[in-house]
């Protein structure tokens, strides 16, 4: 298996709804700009894609349309998470049946398993399927972390290939980084740590602003891996006051209407996800004109 596949700048996709069901078309759009721009693999249906609020049939629909869509140009990750172990397991073979390259699997929330119940969820999941898994670490949704620890444990399992850490905890990363095998990826789940994530020896990001900037979040993975750390850095830079913006309510609320602004998809969320309050919006739209991503 070549991990260095799943190097580089993922875009973690909006979902396009229409009134009564998955927007298809700007969904197919969509990605056909997004590998246009540079991006460097896709994943649908993680929590920007809106997953709790999609039935089991459009997680199973969305992610063969993007792998059919993809047509392997570039990997897809497909989000395939859930709480209960059982619904993990099915999505995850669906993904391997299509044809998804890997899978991006958070820990169970809510329920808050122990250390040992996170490690059998994991090891289940990776006995159903054959196909490379990406543990989600984000602590702040699930109400559980991955110690580095139980990470270590975890990345024995032989298709449990790296982590996609948004605990935002900078020194358990570089403990992850330290203590887990050398080609255990550790991916950046939070565009404001990407570089500094790249410095410790992280592979990339799996993004946010990539939804609407994919051009500039790769070529900031682009400018680092080529040695270009000048280059990186003026990027990031200039993506940081738009990344906070991006995150000024609960993702994907800031994101996805800020695609519907710049006429990539349709403004519609599903409850509870709501339209932004016209404060935060209007500073939204700030950014993006700032940004020069509309007028």
């Amino acid at each position: 298996m070549d991990r260095k596949r799943f190097h580089g700048a993922f875009t973690a996709l909006v979902t396009p709804f229409t009134s009564n069901g998955i927007d298809e078309a700007a969904y197919k759009n969509f990605i056909e700009w997004q590998i246009a721009q540079g991006i460097h693999g896709v994943v649908p249906c993680g929590t920007t894609g809106e997953s709790p609020t999609i039935s089991e049939k459009e997680q199973e629909d969305l992610i063969e349309l993007c792998v059919k869509t993809v047509a392997k140009r570039v990997p897809v990750i497909a989000g395939t998470g859930s709480n209960s172990t059982s619904e993990a397991i099915h999505m995850t073979k669906h993904a391997a049946k299509v044809g998804a390259d890997a899978v991006l699997v958070v820990t169970p929330y809510y329920n808050k398993p122990t250390n040992n119940g996170i490690y059998l969820h994991y090891k289940a999941i990776s006995e159903s399927a054959d196909i490379p898994i990406i543990l989600y670490n984000i602590a702040g949704r699930t109400g559980r972390n991955i110690e580095p620890d139980l990470m270590l444990k975890l990345a024995g399992i032989k298709n449990i290939i790296g982590v996609k850490e948004a605990s935002g905890n900078l020194e358990q990363m570089k403990k992850i980084r330290e203590i887990c095998p050398k080609d255990f990826l550790l991916i950046s789940g939070d565009d404001a740590l990407t570089l500094p994530i790249l410095k410790m020896g992280g592979v990339g990001i799996i993004s946010v602003a990539s939804n609407i900037v994919p051009h500039d979040v790769a070529g900031l993975v682009n400018s680092y891996n080529k040695g270009d750390k000048a280059g990186a850095e003026a990027i990031n830079a200039k993506l940081l006051p738009l990344v906070g913006a991006l995150f000024i309510e609960t993702n994907p609320i800031p994101v996805k209407t800020a695609a519907s602004l710049m006429g990539l998809c349709s403004p519609a969320m599903r409850l509870p996800m709501c339209a932004m309050e016209d404060v935060n919006l209007t500073k939204l739209r700030q950014a993006l004109v700032n940004y020069k991503l509309i007028k």
